[in-house]
């Protein structure tokens, strides 16, 4: 075993001289903070969640949906210059959401995803495909009327249109939207 080297006296003092006065610590394990969570805009969360429910309520009058093939609403104020383009397709399609094979819950929920976002992105004409009905054996085109509802209900849709023929005709639409203010800060 190897021995320590001796310390002489004049090297323990010129240590101490050097080192100065020192407190023993009580302990010496280091005690690790867990960081704090990342914030998160838990209130801006709920509030989005809190429209979607509220805006894609089945709770709308089924009168006020078209009884024909075609679908077309507009917003009072909404100039009819404006809504013949957009049933005509001059006006550029920056956004699609397709709901095919979807079921009513789920496309409500990406109806308003897909909507949420287009508003993040300043989208002004986004196109839905909720497709024809043809798959739904007697009763007709289920999401197409439901789809119709929802869009009636959200205040950024100003207006909507069956598509023409080469976007999807009558299994699409056309909706036009009310571009977001940017936020600066």
């Amino acid at each position: 075993m190897d021995k320590k080297p001796a310390i002489s006296r004049e090297e323990r003092e010129l240590f101490r001289q050097a080192v100065g006065e020192v407190r023993p610590l009580r302990d010496d394990r280091h005690r690790h903070r867990p960081r704090p969570p990342a914030p998160r805009p838990r209130s801006r969360e709920a509030d989005e969640q809190a429209v979607l429910d509220d805006l894609l309520s089945d709770g709308f009058d089924p009168a006020e949906l078209e009884t024909g093939e075609e679908l077309v609403y507009v917003r009072p104020g909404i100039q009819k210059r404006t809504l013949q383009k957009l049933r005509r397709g001059q006006i550029g399609v920056d956004a699609e959401l397709d709901l095919h094979g979807m079921t009513v819950p789920v496309a409500r929920q990406a109806v308003a995803g897909f909507l949420n976002e287009c508003g993040r992105r300043r989208v002004q004409c986004a196109r839905i495909i909720h497709g024809k009905g043809l798959g739904s054996r007697h009763r007709g085109p289920v999401l197409k009327g439901k789809v119709g509802g929802w869009l009636r209900q959200r205040s950024d849709v100003l207006a909507y249109s069956s598509a023409r023929a080469v976007d999807g005709g009558t299994g699409a639409l056309y909706v036009l939207l009310k571009r977001a203010r940017r936020r600066d800060g």
